[in-house]
Order: C-alpha cells, then sequence, then structure tokens
C-alpha cells in the first residue's frame, strides 16, 4: 500500500525530516523500502486552501475509478470540465496525482499513485509561550 503523508504547522518536524533524510542519504542507509512521500504545508490555512472538500471528492474518485480523461473525471464527480481541469493542475503541482499522456484521442488521464492519503495537523490553540516553569 502506498501511503501519502500530509502534515501541516509542524516546521520543526520537517526540519528534523529532512536532516535525518539527508544523513541517512550520506550514510547509505536510504532503501527504496524507507521511501515515504510527504507533503508539508506551513500552516493548516494553506492546507485547506489546497485540499478543498471538492478536490478531495476529486482525488477519491479517481483513485476508485481511473478515469481515461480529465473530462471524464468532471464526469464522475458531476463538475464542469475547466474547473476540474484546474484542480487537476493544482493538485498534480502539489505531487498528488500526475497526469499522464495516452488517454483517448491523446487525452491526460489523471492518476493517483497512492492508496491512502493520511494527514498530521499541528493545530496550537495558544500561540507559543515558554512552557518552562518561572523560578521561584
Amino acid at each position: 500500500m502506498t501511503t501519502l503523508h500530509i502534515t501541516a504547522g509542524d516546521r520543526e518536524q520537517l526540519r528534523e525530516d529532512a536532516l535525518q533524510f539527508v544523513q541517512d542519504v550520506e550514510s547509505n542507509e536510504q532503501s527504496e523500502h524507507d521511501e515515504k512521500v510527504v507533503i508539508q504545508f506551513g500552516s493548516y490555512n494553506d492546507l485547506v486552501d489546497s485540499l478543498t472538500p471538492l478536490r478531495l471528492e476529486l482525488i477519491q474518485a479517481i483513485a476508485e475509478n481511473n478515469p481515461q480523461s480529465m473530462r471524464e473525471a468532471a464526469r464522475l464527480v458531476d463538475r464542469d470540465v475547466s474547473d476540474v481541469h484546474s484542480d487537476l493542475k493544482h493538485l498534480e503541482v502539489l505531487g498528488i496525482l500526475e497526469l499522464e499522456e495516452g488517454g483517448p484521442g491523446g487525452a491526460m488521464q489523471p492518476v493517483v499513485p497512492f492508496d491512502r492519503i493520511e494527514m498530521h495537523i499541528d493545530y496550537p490553540l495558544v500561540d507559543d509561550i515558554d512552557t518552562t516553569p518561572a523560578s521561584a
């Protein structure tokens, strides 16, 4: 099973993961089995702006039905083709799906290379404050 991991708001964790990845590559410890696809959004707002309910519905419809074209994908979700085209291009830029040549009549075929999406959202309710106890 191929899982896409999406995180939002945890910049320190992203930094730590990037450093660990570099260390693993330099020490040749990275293997194909360790491959992990992660998309990081800087904030919760960035996440919800990019992954709207309509876009998530589109991703799921493509994963379940394997449409042969953007037009067919639009029919699956009962939306205008130009709106779906725009969403597919945005999702392709994010790396959530791929647009491959080879559909009927040269159409671009949307492909979701993941079986599931896992999201981790760091949503602080209070601004960062020093949590170390004050000395008495």
